[in-house]
């Protein structure tokens, strides 16, 4: 049977990707739901394309253009967070959350309440709330299932094992990071980076912040985080390798001494196929790894003095409750100040810090809660940066 799909972000990296599923697999999909926050361009051309029940955008113009743009759209047309919610309420067989930043949350959550599949791409939503979501998803029965490849390759690995016998016999859970772009970068080398030099990814096609993170180590950090909640696994049982290749997304350690990894060429094909067809394996469009062709893979522990970002992730890890997210809220303005020029590239990791340590602990109880830390850390977050200019 078809699945039917609604896709937060569509017209991001990750939506390409999904839609380009979408097109290898007509008689296995159909596009139900599209949102997209400005590209009002692109989302008129998905949505002639695809005929969807709902589109969202962001704002009351953007619904103006394509009104004007898409005169025999029979579908509705909603507008902003509230446009979101309502559309994460739409039955769907699998919801894939593409949108970036903690803006994803409140859908995400909204569409861990329906007990069907989400194929989750946003980081934030568990970093800020992961306990919060876990629970809500269980409670609903709603599969969640990580696209980002190195969660991806995780859970595969996991699904070896039984429920009575995995926790029990892992030692501990490895996600590989490429090092990005200032791998081999001394400290003094990075303060003069530009954020051209910053987003331009050496193996992986990302939007501007993810590239950002993934530099700064940021984004290893993050999905430390991540795997902490989705596996239920306490910090002290996750690490990371560099590995520059990214052919190895992730490893499994085992009390017996046992190794096992998952590899594949690094397109975000790959995940989303497993994720958008499970628990059925599909054809990604992905080239087969040739490892011959391949050669070497080379892997080497992860400099937490260079990269102060992924040190800071860790510390919030620890602390739980919700320095997590005040971690992601930190995080967020820093380099989107990084990105305006505004600041320098070592100092994102320098505002972070500065807001952590003008923190209390607190819980994660609700997501008003949530809301209401994310804000004030915000808030911190832009007195931090006014000082550094």
């Amino acid at each position: 049977m078809s699945r039917s799909l609604a896709i937060f972000g569509a017209t991001g990296t990750i939506g390409d990707n999904a839609l380009n599923l979408v097109d290898q697999h007509p008689e296995r999909f159909h596009v139900s739901v599209l949102s997209a926050h400005r590209n009002t361009e692109k989302l008129a051309v998905l949505a002639r394309q695809y005929a969807p029940d709902i589109l969202v955008i962001g704002t009351p113009d953007g619904r103006k253009d394509l009104l004007q743009k898409l005169p025999d759209f029979k579908g509705d047309i909603l507008i902003g967070e509230a446009g979101l919610l309502q559309a994460a309420r739409y039955k769907v067989d699998v919801a894939v959350m593409a949108i970036v930043g903690f803006a994803g949350l409140a859908p995400s959550m909204v569409c861990a309440e329906q007990g069907s599949m989400l194929a989750l791409a946003n980081k934030e939503a568990l970093v800020a709330a992961g306990p919060l979501l876990m629970r809500t998803a269980g409670q609903n029965k709603t599969q969640i299932l990580p696209v980002d490849s190195e969660h991806n390759a995780i859970y595969q690995l996991l699904q070896l094992q039984t429920e009575e016998t995995s926790h029990k016999s892992i030692e501990k859970i490895v996600l590989t990071a490429s090092g990005g772009p200032f791998r081999q970068h001394t400290l003094a080398e990075m303060a003069t980076v530009t954020p051209a030099q910053a987003v331009a990814h050496p193996n992986w096609d990302m939007g501007a912040k993810i590239s950002v993170d993934s530099a700064t180590l940021m984004n290893k950090g993050l999905e430390l985080i991540e795997a902490r909640y989705l596996f239920d696994i306490e910090p002290a049982r996750l690490d990371v390798l560099v590995h520059p290749q990214s052919i190895v997304h992730g490893l499994v350690y085992f009390n017996d001494g046992s190794v096992l990894a998952q590899k594949g060429c690094p397109d975000m094909r790959v995940p989303l196929a497993y994720c958008m067809a499970y628990p059925e394996r599909i054809a990604s469009g992905v080239a087969t790894l040739d490892l011959a062709a391949q050669g070497r893979l080379d892997f080497e522990a992860a400099d937490r003095e260079r990269f102060a970002c992924l040190a800071l992730a860790e510390a919030a890890m620890q602390a739980d409750g919700d320095a997590p997210c005040v971690l992601n809220a930190a995080n967020e303005m820093a380099v989107a100040a990084f990105l305006d020029g505004q600041i320098g590239f070592t100092d994102i990791g320098d505002v972070v810090d500065a807001v952590l340590q003008d923190h209390d602990v607190g819980g994660v109880d609700s997501l008003e809660a949530i809301v209401a830390t994310d804000a004030r850390a915000r808030q911190v977050a832009e007195q931090k940066i006014k000082r550094v200019r």
